[in-house]
């Protein structure tokens, strides 16, 4: 999961037409596609996903205020959610034996392995991102088999010879992604 705020980008035909905000990026594509008539396809930056989007004028659903909903498990006010952990009997032995017991060490298992692997995650998130757009919007085009073996290889320069003939805006789209 991320905390960056919502990012989208509209494509058409391979060109980008808008990128930003949720509300701009879907005004400014509604506006090209009442001129072109072309199709848009929005990408989440973010997530690293293609999204749907209803560009048609309509008021939003109204959330509801039932304040009867069946509370969960756990302790919502902290954050707290309880949930199924599987391990071996020698694995509760050793939890169990830690100072402040298992759901403290684990914690700070999860800390240290977050901590420690940030830089990997981030690398693996980005190269997830440029996949799924490569593969949304460029998965027709000659060299994406090549350019997705060199994604995921770490090659940029072989990642850019195989995109070399691609529209320039999804080329800098997967750089912006790769670099996010």
């Amino acid at each position: 999961m991320s905390d960056a705020a919502p990012h989208l980008s509209a494509f058409a035909a391979g060109r980008l037409i808008a990128s930003g905000p949720p509300a701009a990026t879907v005004a400014a594509a509604r506006a090209h596609r009442a001129a072109s008539g072309e199709t848009i396809v929005f990408f989440d930056d973010v997530a690293g996903r293609v999204v749907d989007i209803d560009e048609r004028d309509r008021p939003e659903a109204a959330p509801s205020d039932c304040g009867d909903a069946p509370r969960g498990r756990g302790r919502p006010k902290l954050g707290v959610v309880a949930r199924e952990v599987t391990l071996l009997p020698r694995h509760w032995d050793w939890l169990a034996a830690q100072p402040g017991g298992a759901s403290v060490a684990l914690r700070k298992l999860v800390e240290a392995a977050r901590r420690d692997g940030a830089e990997a995650d981030r690398i693996r998130r980005a190269r997830e991102a440029a996949y799924r757009f490569m593969t949304a919007l460029a998965g027709d085009r000659p060299g994406y088999e090549a350019a997705i073996r060199a994604l995921f290889a770490g090659d940029g320069p072989g990642l850019e010879a195989a995109t070399c003939g691609w529209p320039g805006d999804l080329t800098r789209h997967i750089r912006s992604l790769l670099e996010r």
